[in-house]
């Protein structure tokens, strides 16, 4: 899938919300209907609006779109998914319209079975030594199981399945009304009874109540590799929404750092400020600075000016591929006294009379 910008396609501001996608896309279907629009490009550009209020109205897909753009879209979905479950029905109905299926991805049997379930998504916060260090832990997910009582069918043990009379196993119900004697609407729709299954159980498992899957509550161990990244993304393949027939998504984890109350990270560097006195800056001095490890000593040449770097080459956060360390950078700001002494006094005037004469 080439990457798109669904935002801008319907012609609303990132933040749109549910409403205004809805009365964008309503305004749209008026404009490139086929059954009003006979230019060219017309079905296209209907497709095109489609697409995208298919995806930025459902909230998990919008998610994914926000985070991955449309080539993750195009990763996690098949396009029988990107329409599942959009009440295009409700649109088309007040506008007078026709839903045709070859504009959403059903075929003439019926909806074509998701090749896998559904991915998911969890935002994981660590700290930075947790990041530099790197963990184990476990996290909190809820997801779709098949339903181990009747292992995904629906139907009670002991009992089967059978054609649902009334879609006669296609999994669609269609209905065709003339409008004004100029056109033929034709109304496509998932069949209420079935779900779409084109099957129904002849009696219900009562553990899933006919669905084949049930939400489960799961913790699940995620590790985190030693120098991640903010909004790294790490993949847990098979640990996502399942469904009957179908293998399992995938689980994907993105990383947030806090942020840090004394290093700021720029990619494998860490940066951070420290004060030094007025006569450590000019005499030298060998102190004790922070880095992730511990403290390490420091040395200040003498004659050292505010705002200077140093360079602690290796003291920095691991390199995701194992290949050493970046490094830490110490600037030092130089304290100025603001309470001085009658002693501090003479001595700072004799201090400038010395530099006067040296000049």
């Amino acid at each position: 899938m080439n990457q798109k910008d669904y935002y801008g396609i319907l012609g609303v501001q990132r933040n749109a919300t549910k409403d205004e996608l809805k009365s964008a896309y309503r305004k749209l279907a008026l404009q490139y209907h086929p059954d009003r629009n006979k230019s060219l490009d017309a079905e296209e550009k209907f497709k095109e609006i489609s697409e995208a209020y298919a995806i930025l109205s459902d909230e998990e897909k919008r998610k994914t779109y926000d985070h991955y753009g449309s080539a993750g879209i195009g990763d996690r979905y098949t396009p029988e998914d990107i329409f599942r479950g959009v009440d295009f029905e409700d649109i088309f109905r007040d506008l007078g319209f026709g839903i045709f299926d070859q504009f959403f991805g059903r075929r003439g049997g019926g909806w074509a079975a998701p090749q896998r379930g559904y991915d998911l998504q969890y935002d994981l916060e660590i700290d930075l030594e947790e990041a530099a260090a790197g963990l184990e832990t476990e996290i909190p997910v809820t997801r779709v199981e098949n339903c181990q009582v009747c292992g995904g069918s629906g139907a009670k043990p002991g009992t089967g399945l059978k054609t649902c009379p009334a879609c006669e196993g296609t999994g669609q119900v269609r209905r065709q009304s003339a409008l004004s004697g100029f056109f033929t609407v034709t109304q496509i729709t998932t069949c209420s009874r079935c779900g779409g299954k084109g099957r129904i159980t002849e009696v219900a498992c009562t553990e899933c109540k006919g669905a084949g899957n049930v939400r489960r509550n799961r913790r699940l161990s995620v590790k985190i590799p030693p120098g991640v990244d903010e909004n790294s993304t790490l993949r847990l393949r098979g640990e996502g929404d399942t469904g009957p027939e179908v293998p399992p998504g995938d689980l994907y984890v993105t990383v947030h750092i806090r942020p840090h109350s004394v290093f700021e990270r720029k990619g494998q560097d860490l940066l951070c400020e420290i004060p030094i006195s007025f006569t450590q800056a000019t005499l030298g001095a060998r102190i004790l600075a922070p880095s992730l490890g511990g403290q390490i000593e420091l040395k200040i040449p003498p004659g050292t000016q505010p705002g200077t770097l140093f360079k602690m080459r290796g003291k920095g956060m691991p390199r995701m591929d194992g290949h050493g360390k970046g490094d830490e950078y110490i600037k030092v700001n130089v304290k100025v006294p603001t309470h001085l002494t009658k002693r501090h006094r003479e001595l700072l005037l004799e201090l400038e009379k010395e530099d006067q004469d040296a000049d």
